[in-house]
């Protein structure tokens, strides 16, 4: 299948940010997760992110200074995300996409990546199934203009340091990766998605 048609199928069966947002909700009152595999340490993470999100919708606002650029925004575009309930990075960085959409007057539209392989296998990160990934689709031709994720640059950097010093990524990392967003607040995810915006 062409690109064109693996996007487009996809679209056809995504959802938008609050439906995605129920869906971790009621995950979490089940005790379950979304994905092929469902075990309790990812019900967990399910359970964490929909607390965190429920927190940074909230809380995310856009800088002021980005505002004017994002209301003049009128490109022909729209958000496409791929994503999982369990995953750490996408909860700390959907809340302000979805701000930047709304902020853009972008539609956003959210998928799971193990329903859409041949999508997420379309827009891998060094080889691997990486989430959140972000892919900015042109509404005239159905095809990628660019793409974003799984990480914003400065959490990408560090991760990428973790890994060429130790080689895995520890339990340790993971939770300094975590309060890394907290104090950044989707400061960086939201610079990431207005330099992407402007490039377009």
């Amino acid at each position: 299948m062409e690109l064109q048609q693996i996007i487009k199928t996809a679209t056809d069966n995504s959802i938008s940010y609050q439906e995605y947002r129920d869906l971790v909700a009621t995950h979490t009152e089940n005790n379950t997760n979304t994905g092929a595999e469902v075990t309790e340490a990812l019900a967990n993470y399910t359970m964490l992110n929909n607390q965190r999100m429920k927190r940074l919708d909230k809380t995310m606002k856009i800088l002021p200074e980005n505002q004017e650029f994002l209301s003049a925004f009128d490109k022909e575009v729209y958000f496409l995300i791929i994503t999982e309930s369990w995953c750490g990075d996408a909860a700390q960085t959907m809340p302000m996409m979805n701000k930047v959409a709304q902020a853009a007057g972008v539609d956003l539209r959210v998928v799971l990546r193990d329903d859409n392989l041949d999508l997420m296998d379309e827009f891998l990160t060094n080889g691997g199934r990486s989430i959140a990934k972000l892919i900015l689709i042109n509404k005239e031709t159905g095809l990628p203009v660019t793409t974003w994720g799984p990480r914003p640059t400065t959490a990408t950097q560090l991760v990428a340091d973790e890994k060429a010093t130790k080689g895995v990524l520890s339990p340790e990392f993971k939770e300094e990766l975590q309060n890394w967003y907290n104090k950044n607040k989707g400061k960086d995810t939201e610079n990431d998605l207005l330099n992407m915006l402007k490039a377009v």
